[in-house]
């Protein structure tokens, strides 16, 4: 593999470049391990599609391998009304990531991302995600070869990259200038440092540098921030105050599959922000604490939340329940059961649940009361 050492802006008008000149700023849905899968997606495109969806990262390692691949391409699986749809995709091993990348341009995605951000342990063991960061001339090869892949399979679609701004410090001088320089289509910057994790607020006063330093490297590049938004004015907020292009939301979307709705106001903003005393304690312990706080609430009756609730779970047994395990389900049951009276007493009984007929049966019990 010998790609080109600079790429070059092709004239083409990729859909990174539309949906900036459409919309500003435009709202992107967060890939997020176990939560963005193919069922939950096509929920949040029929309640309140953003302008961009993006699957969960997935291993090109795994892709490349028999014995991975056929549960890995569940993940792959998405539904025309998701576009545009970006594969995320994460390795440190160029030739995977060259082999996986031609694989997803083939499945017709709009685009590929590679995760440079995930702080995930297991993640990291295999220098992948936010552990990029401290390796970025490898960062840079597995980029290239993204790029070569996409070319392996005859086609044109943008290439980008999801990362934070250092790992144990603020690197954006260094690591995101590198990233610049490879003039990729979009760039999504998660505003804070790995060592920061999310225990910490998001500092959105890198996003106001990273656009600087992206009008005089790299013009053409489409920067999203992500960190800490609540909802959609308060990305509209932020993108203001910093020139980001594009927003993307992540954990306000738990069981909230309008929170791009425009049509749809919000009844409460989450707060993932914890106290000092609660960083204090380990992160299971301050949820639990943070309970229903946590959650952005959208103004939706009640009986229809719980009833999507059941479409979910539904369409998550359908296209998903011979790969992964029901419990996955039961994260977003802690978030779509909360901010109503009864609520709590919910959550217990769902906890408990072991497929859709039985969590069906509760929620229609619970309607009836």
């Amino acid at each position: 593999m010998a790609p080109c050492a600079v790429f070059c802006y092709s004239s083409r008008m990729n859909f990174w470049q539309s949906v900036k000149q459409n919309t500003k700023p435009f709202f992107a849905l967060a890939p997020m391990a176990d939560v963005t899968d193919p069922a939950f997606r096509i929920i949040v495109a029929k309640y309140g599609k953003p302008d961009v969806l993006w699957t969960e990262f997935v291993s090109a390692d795994g892709l490349c391998h028999p014995k991975g691949r056929e549960s890995l391409m569940k993940d792959l699986e998405y539904s025309e009304a998701e576009r545009p749809i970006v594969a995320q995709l994460f390795s440190s091993n160029p030739e995977n990531m060259r082999t996986a990348s031609k694989l997803c341009a083939e499945l017709g995605f709009d685009g590929i991302d590679i995760n440079m951000g995930c702080p995930d342990r297991t993640i990291e063991k295999q220098g992948c995600g936010s552990a990029m960061i401290k390796t970025p001339d490898l960062a840079i090869e597995v980029i290239r070869a993204a790029r070569q892949g996409i070319q392996d399979a005859g086609k044109d679609i943008p290439l980008s990259v999801k990362t934070r701004v250092g790992y144990s410090r603020d690197e954006i001088d260094t690591w995101v200038v590198r990233l610049l320089g490879e003039k990729l289509d979009a760039l999504t910057i998660h505003a804070r440092t790995r060592k920061d994790l999310s225990q910490v607020p998001a500092n959105w006063d890198y996003l106001s540098q990273v656009v600087k330093l992206r009008n005089e490297i790299a013009p053409e590049t489409v920067i999203l921030g992500n960190g800490d938004v609540t909802d959609m004015s308060d990305g509209i907020s932020k993108a203001k105050s910093t020139g980001a292009d594009g927003i993307m939301i992540g954990r306000a979307v738990f069981g909230n599959p309008w929170i791009f709705n425009k049509e749809v106001s919000i009844k409460k903003k989450g707060s993932w922000k914890q106290n000092f005393f609660l960083q204090l304690l380990p992160p299971a312990w301050a949820k639990k604490i943070m309970g229903d706080s946590r959650y952005t609430i959208s103004d939706i009756p009640l009986a229809q939340k719980l009833n999507v609730m059941v479409e979910h779970t539904r369409l998550f047994e359908k296209l998903l329940g011979g790969v992964k395990n029901f419990a996955v389900m039961k994260k977003h049951y802690k978030a779509y059961a909360t901010g109503f009276p009864g609520a709590k007493e919910l959550r217990i009984k769902l906890m408990e649940t072991k497929n859709g007929d039985d969590m069906e049966a509760i929620v229609a019990e619970f309607l009836n009361a």
